[in-house]
């Protein structure tokens, strides 16, 4: 699924700085303008959200049956107990073949629909247990199909609402080895959220409201369309039948192959056998859409669906999937399984997009682009979110993770192939230059106790919709490229095709890739790989900078990874050169007044380093809590995780930062614009638990003034500006204004190079963008009018806040809104906000991030404010 966190620019007219990303360009900077009044209000309107979300959830739990006719459809708390217990379904029964037809009315906004489901018997058993929310039953029955004979009996259907399930109890037992077919008759509404079967209206250039039908299953919604064994280890064939108008088109995962008129006034599409998938990737439109289409080279049918009004939009969006398509058929070794991949895009949808197999549904603003109107940086949205579906349609779709456990395994990969894909068929959008910061945010995340293991236990609706956050996707696709470069990227690829050939159509955990790519040996220019016995490789390399690889090294992938997947958390590398030792020392990386240095964290970290005397990458597997590296030769510098490849960070006793502060104010492009970026994040978040002071950090920050790469410009901000923010929430003006003054000097010659057009490559716009937003926050009036008119747009528009428990959307609210609190008061305030709502609502993730952020930021002032004052007393 596209990230729902992250919210796209408009594909509409405006200028590009404050079009890059809504959830830190636009909030950003309408936050620094507004009144305190203003921010209490918006604050007072997510906490409405949540309430009203509490008291929705509430009513759900509450609700059992609704009082309408049913056939002796019963609660399970009433005389017959409901015979199952637990969250997951049982592996009793397994289906087969889904065969759904589905009537919408878009007028009374209610469906109904017919379900008939083939199952297999893996254990005797008197009842099916599968998923249902909202619909309202009508009949059901099971059918035992034994050769030439069919005996189907009706069944009494039992009602668990607080598991979204029913049973459906036959009067005869169901044998193992013998095939049933469950029949399911059901009516339900439309839902009124973005998730199930759901409304979506848009209105016509003409002013005329017109409404259409769409889905989002994922990741737990499927049950709200049709009865269904939904969870992704479930996997069967879908038949689809969908009754329409004949003024309407029906769109599904697989082409129509006939459509049969009922009556006059409707149609019964008919969609081709889907292949083996899970429940989660079914998905059914009903709309005016309008298309444009195009072949692949390998005859694949690419269409991309919208409003009639927005058809003119469709163009680049078709373009980028073609070529996006075509390379992941070369880059895979696999061929497209379906015949046709649509694209549409909705006028309602919560998530940025959403991998449904043959029909990837997108936010309008995802996927529709304007040459005239949309800004650069429009299309680099547009394109990396069409580059993570269509990766998805083979890790994900194709290759499914057993269980959401193991989010990460889609969405980690799709995050990563988006950058490898978009760099080669857009190689001037130069996508390298923005994943380093995708890694940084996911540390940001990953630093605090209440972060989550990449692969981490889950249950309920909500804990799944917990997991698609920055670990499941930035960590994720972070620790995949730190893999990558320490395979190198031929046997990384290789090591992929085997995965997904090998468990094409299956489910999987961890382990099924690490094993892949343990069986495949890295080659390298001066290294012998081979295959051992035991299905290890083995590496023998030539060099003296390490004992490590001067012996043959068994490289076990599986153990590995695991230190990476099955914790929370990163390293940090601790480096002390004496002489030619280097002494190194790891440790859990974790933020907070209680950080105390963790017990039983271990990671395999893969250290790469450079040297004043080589810039050759040099290696070296650290799997231990100390070690020493030999050097060949005494260097004035050493720079570990080269590239910021590495998913953790280094800090440089005695006086290895001075050495690295000196070489960036006298010859700072003498390392690359990721390694200056990497030890600017690194040096602040060291300071943030105390292994450094702010003075050291902002003596590098010096440098900075002689910057005008991306990257490092960007982190220097990100460092910075935070930093008088939290001084603005305490009224510390004097200390704010001349820390503002410092941040100002440094960037001034940039800034002063900036115009207000769109013009330049993308990265010289995002450049400009952040430059320009951080000149808004200084009270600039261009900038001020500018955010002020897209406040007022949206306080004064009429769209409702339809956001899940749990949803990416409220993560970014809470967190937004509360991450620059930084006194007692505020978080005392959050603490009763929060406490006062159902537990369901108050042990969310985001929650406890937030109270911990606060805890962090109330701790960070406490500690370097005042030695901020005195080194800007001393240096402006």
């Amino acid at each position: 699924m596209g990230e729902g966190s992250r919210f796209p620019p408009s594909g509409g007219s405006g200028l590009s700085y404050v079009e890059i990303n809504i959830s830190k360009a636009r909030m950003a900077a309408l936050f620094s303008i507004l009144p305190f009044a203003d921010k209490s209000s918006l604050m007072m309107m997510i906490m409405m959200t949540i309430g009203v979300l509490n008291v929705a959830v509430s009513v759900n739990n509450d609700h059992s049956s609704n009082n309408r006719e049913t056939a002796d459809v019963v609660s399970g708390n009433g005389s017959k107990p409901f015979p199952w217990d637990k969250m997951r379904l049982p592996k009793h029964v397994i289906p087969v073949h889904y065969d759904l037809l589905l009537h919408p009315n878009l007028t009374t906004l209610t469906f109904t629909g017919f379900a008939r489901i083939e199952i297999t018997v893996n254990q005797q058993t008197s009842s099916v247990i599968l998923h249902s929310k909202h619909l309202q039953i009508t009949r059901a029955t099971i059918q035992r199909r034994m050769r030439n004979t069919h005996t189907e009996k009706e069944v009494m259907v039992l009602e668990y609402p607080p598991f979204e399930q029913i049973a459906l109890l036959a009067a005869f037992p169901l044998h193992v080895g013998q095939n049933y077919t469950v029949s399911i008759e059901y009516s339900a509404n439309l839902s009124e959220s973005f998730h199930g079967f759901y409304k979506s209206t848009y209105r016509t250039q003409e002013g005329e409201v017109r409404v259409l039908a769409s889905t989002q299953f994922e990741p737990t919604a499927a049950r709200m369309a049709f009865p269904c064994f939904d969870e992704p280890s479930f996997k069967a064939r879908f038949s689809i039948k969908i009754r329409r108008e004949p003024k309407h088109l029906a769109l599904s995962n697989m082409p129509i192959v006939k459509s049969v008129n009922v009556a006059n006034w409707l149609v019964e599409d008919h969609f081709d056998v889907s292949v083996k998938m899970s429940t989660y990737l079914v998905a059914f439109i009903v709309s005016d859409f309008k298309s444009v289409s195009k072949m692949t080279t390998s005859g694949i049918k690419i269409s991309v669906y919208t409003v009639p009004d927005k058809i003119n939009q469709a163009d680049y969006a078709l373009d980028a999937a073609v070529k996006l398509l075509d390379f992941y058929e070369n880059y895979f070794s696999i061929p497209y399984p379906l015949p046709k991949q649509d694209l549409a895009a909705i006028p309602d949808f919560q998530s940025g997009a959403m991998e449904n197999w043959g029909l990837t549904t997108y936010r309008e603003s995802s996927l529709l682009y304007d040459p005239e109107k949309s800004s650069a940086s429009a299309k680099l949205w547009i394109t990396m979110i069409i580059a993570h579906e269509l990766a998805h349609q083979w890790f994900g779709n194709l290759v499914t993770m057993e269980w959401w456990n193991d989010l990460w395994l889609n969405e980690g990969f799709a995050k990563f192939m988006e950058y490898v894909s978009v760099s080669i068929t857009h190689p001037d959008l130069k996508v390298e230059d923005y994943f380093l910061g995708k890694c940084f945010d996911a540390m940001e995340v990953d630093a605090l106790n209440s972060s989550h293991p990449v692969s981490t236990p889950v249950e309920d609706p909500a804990q799944i919709q917990e997991m698609f956050d920055d670990v499941s996707y930035e960590k994720g696709a972070c620790i995949l490229n730190m893999l990558r470069d320490y395979l190198n990227a031929d046997v990384f690829k290789a090591g992929l095709v085997q995965y997904l050939r090998k468990y094409s159509y299956q489910n999987t955990k961890n382990e099924d890739l690490w094993n892949s790519l343990a069986h495949t040996c890295p080659l390298g220019d001066t290294q012998e790989s081979q295959l051992q016995g035991d299905g290890f490789c083995t590496r023998n390399q030539q060099t003296s900078s390490s004992a490590h690889w001067t012996r043959r090294e068994i490289l076990d992938v599986t153990t590995m990874m695991n230190t990476w997947t099955l914790q929370k958390g990163f390293p940090l590398v601790t480096a002390t050169v004496k002489g030619k030792n280097v002494h190194l020392q790891q440790e859990h990386y974790m933020k907070g007044s209680d950080s105390s240095p963790s017990t039983g964290y271990l990671w395999h970290v893969p250290l790469t380093y450079i040297t004043s005397k080589s810039d050759t990458v040099q290696r070296f597997l650290l799997t231990t809590k100390t070690d020493v590296l030999i050097l060949p030769e005494e260097v004035e510098w050493i720079k570990f995780n080269v590239g910021m490849n590495g998913y953790y960070i280094v800090h440089y006793e005695d006086d290895g930062w001075d050495a690295l502060i000196s070489l960036l104010k006298e010859n700072h492009t003498a390392i690359s614009s990721n390694d200056r970026a990497s030890l600017i994040n690194n040096v602040f978040q060291l300071v943030s638990i105390g292994k450094l002071s702010i003075s050291k950090a902002l003596d590098l920050s010096l440098y900075l003034k002689l910057e005008s790469q991306i990257m490092p410009v960007f982190q220097g901000m990100n460092e910075l500006i935070p930093m008088y923010k939290l001084m603005e929430k305490r009224d510390m003006d004097d200390v704010e204004n001349q820390l503002k003054g410092y941040i100002v000097n440094l960037f001034k010659d940039l800034i002063d190079k900036q115009s207000w057009n769109d013009e330049g490559s993308v990265s010289e716009r995002m450049l400009r963008s952040s430059l320009l937003l951080f000149a808004c926050a200084r009270k600039y009036q261009p900038c001020v009018d500018k955010a002020e008119e897209y406040f007022m747009k949206w306080k004064e528009s009429n769209g409702t806040l339809r956001f899940e428990l749990g949803s990416p959307s409220i993560a970014h609210m809470v967190i937004g809104v509360t991450n620059q609190y930084s006194t007692r008061e505020q978080l005392a305030e959050v603490k009763e906000f929060f406490n006062s709502l159902e537990e369901k609502s108050s042990q969310l993730r985001c929650v406890q991030q937030a109270i911990e952020t606060i805890e962090e930021n109330i701790r960070w002032m406490d500690i370097n404010f005042e030695k901020i004052k005195i080194w800007l007393q001393n240096n402006m």
